[in-house]
């Protein structure tokens, strides 16, 4: 059963997410930030598929971050984020320690929006979001077409491992007792980002989680995949698997997605790396894909033992 913001039916936990969702507008709209837009909130909570948990008290609380998204005004570069963020900074620290979850702005333009168009963050996005402040929704994403789920680019699911992974290899570098939700939530993530990967590489998404876990069935990939569901709509204390299975599933999955993906090596692939890292980086991988470049240097990290460094998390952050 889906709920307004949260999945299930936890009807307290959708009016906080609603009052306080009510809160943090009025607090932007009091700033009168230059260039905003507006502001909604996305993520599983817009999509209502947020998560909840419980607590000491036995009582539900929220279980993710609150993912909003600010848009700016047309004509506006990437350049014109970097004001509208440090201006929300203390919005979200405010809320963070009023809810007990992080709660994230991502500013975006709307030529960077138009861009990633088919990114899956964005067609989720255009698939369930709140309207918060200044102008709504309806309105900012006019100009972005939905996209069939089973239409989905190839390097989404290379992007997609590309990422998952880095979070697998940050759970192994924080693996002590006192990170424990850190690892058990990457670990899931691992686990989900593999099994989606695997659909988008072949035109089997599907939006609904629900439905992603019906098609990995039919495929017979749904392994962990239920479970990691089950565990992000109601996390518990432990992970859904221990770090080695998570590493061998991510392992399957870069497989699958690799044994069906575009490694043509272009000229374009190459003055992309060029420009953005000034550098070659390793001749065998030269003038692949850049994502493709860096999913291949996280399954070197993931396959051995080896922390994330230096060169390749500027790497990720630069094409993630």
């Amino acid at each position: 059963m889906m709920g307004r913001f949260v999945s299930g039916d936890l009807p307290a936990l959708d009016a906080l997410v609603e009052k306080a969702s009510a809160g943090i507008g009025r607090d932007i709209e009091a700033l009168r930030i230059p260039r905003l837009a507006g502001v909604v909130l996305g993520g599983g909570y817009g999509r209502g598929e947020g998560g909840a948990k419980k607590n000491a008290k036995g009582d539900f609380v929220l279980s993710n971050d609150l993912d909003f998204f600010a848009v700016t005004e047309e004509g506006e570069g990437d350049d014109a984020t970097v004001p509208i963020a440090d201006a929300l900074r203390p919005v979200s620290e405010k809320w963070t320690a009023e809810l007990g979850v992080d709660v994230d702005f991502a500013v975006k333009t709307p030529w960077r929006l138009k861009h990633d168009e088919e990114r899956i963050m964005v067609q989720e996005l255009l698939r369930g979001y709140f309207d918060v402040a200044g102008d709504r929704g309806e309105k900012m994403f006019a100009g972005i077409a939905k996209r069939d789920a089973a239409a989905l680019p190839w390097m989404e699911a290379a992007r997609l491992l590309m990422n998952r992974g880095m979070g697998l290899l940050f759970a192994r570098a924080r693996g002590g007792e006192r990170e424990k939700d850190f690892v058990a939530r990457n670990i899931n993530k691992c686990i989900l980002g593999a099994g989606d990967a695997f659909l988008v590489s072949r035109g089997l998404y599907r939006w609904r989680a629900e439905e992603r876990v019906a098609e990995l069935k039919a495929q017979g990939k749904c392994g962990l995949y239920a479970r990691a569901v089950e565990w992000k709509f109601r996390p518990g204390e432990e992970a859904v698997c221990d770090w080695e299975t998570a590493r061998e599933t991510w392992l399957d999955g870069y497989q699958d997605v690799i044994a069906c993906g575009d490694r043509r090596r272009t000229l374009r692939n190459a003055a992309r790396w060029l420009v953005r890292r000034r550098t070659v980086g390793k001749l065998r991988t030269f003038a692949l894909d850049p994502v493709v470049r860096v999913l291949d240097e996280v399954a070197a990290k993931v396959r051995g033992r080896g922390a994330p460094d230096g060169s390749l998390m500027r790497d990720w952050e630069i094409f993630n």
